[in-house]
């Protein structure tokens, strides 16, 4: 099923149609494949989004050390954050490490912006080097950061913007093909059980994560 994002309905068999990294049309897979049958198909279980973006960058990327899965039996395997970061005092070559696996973790729950400044430009690097878009924000949100971009909110308020209207795209004229598949029936069922359902992030035409 597609979700466009708003408050357009769901399309049931819904799927999307990539060509040079865009998205050339939005259909059921049943109309895209029998007027593509060249395409090569993809098929994931759940819903179709837009793309989600974590208004927590500085606090996840920054402010946070992702530790290196070999550092698991000294640092653990989750983030260090406050006095623990502090303690570690990480070089900038090593926040960008811990900047690359944070970015992994985001997109595997469909996330492919963050927002909030990166001054430190290894951790901006990573986060250009993997094509996650970096956004403004007025203001650090409520709350404390969290990987899941649902949590606490609906996906209209979670989302990049929505995908296009069902039909073909003008040649070459359409968005970036930029969105996520979740392993869930609704849209309510992704809002209770949130974007750790996600089982692929596409962006700019790129499956940067799959669930394996």
């Amino acid at each position: 099923m597609l979700v466009p994002g708003d408050r357009r309905p769901a399309l049931p068999g819904g799927a999307v149609l990539v060509r040079d990294r865009r998205l050339a049309a939005v259909g059921t897979l049943e109309a895209l494949t029998a007027a593509h049958p060249a395409a090569r198909v993809r098929r994931w279980p759940g819903l179709l989004t837009p793309g989600l973006v974590n208004p927590y960058g500085p606090e996840l990327l920054e402010h946070a050390y992702h530790p290196d899965p070999r550092e698991a039996a000294e640092l653990g395997t989750e983030p260090l954050t406050g006095r623990a970061l502090a303690a570690l005092a990480p070089t900038e070559a090593r926040r960008g490490g811990s900047a690359r696996r944070g970015v992994q973790r985001l997109l595997a729950h469909g996330v492919v912006a963050v927002a909030g400044e990166l001054p430190t430009p290894a951790v901006r690097d990573a986060v250009h080097r993997a094509g996650l878009g970096l956004l403004p924000r007025p203001a650090p949100p409520a709350g404390p950061a969290v990987l899941d971009p649902l949590r606490g909110r609906g996906l209209a308020e979670a989302i990049t913007g929505p995908l296009p209207p069902e039909g073909e795209q003008p040649e070459n004229g359409g968005p970036e093909a930029t969105f996520a598949v979740f392993d869930v029936p609704d849209e309510s069922a992704l809002t209770e059980r949130g974007a750790a359902t996600c089982v692929a992030t596409v962006v700019a035409g790129r499956l940067l994560y799959r669930r394996r």
